[in-house]
């Protein structure tokens, strides 16, 4: 009994997540998305990464002044510069990481 709980709510769970992330692909496939939407979500994954980049290098406490993350600022730098002149993101990735890494070795 308890194995087929256990089994319906990770098949309930799984089905729960793929849902929302396959409905809106089903969706668009027949019908297209209006002009201004497909403007708008041009932009979107450059702000999400934005965001997520400025969260990280960030610490924000109530009364407090922000605070940086100073290594991690300073792994933005050559991280920033490989991605505009490269283009590539998996290298931008990379540089990040390994920038990371030999500053948290280093301090």
């Amino acid at each position: 009994m308890t194995t087929k709980t256990i089994l319906l709510g990770i098949f309930l769970g799984a089905l729960v997540t793929w849902i929302p992330r396959i409905f809106p692909f089903i969706l668009t496939k027949y019908k297209g998305l209006p002009e201004p939407l497909i403007r708008f979500l041009n932009y979107l994954p450059i702000s999400i990464i934005f965001a997520l980049t400025l969260s990280s290098l960030v610490k924000g406490q109530r009364g407090h002044l922000p605070q940086f993350n100073w290594l991690d600022l300073l792994a933005v730098i050559p991280t920033f510069w490989v991605a505009t002149k490269r283009q590539n993101i998996l290298l931008s990735v990379l540089t990040g990481v390994v920038t990371i890494a030999v500053l948290r070795l280093v301090f």
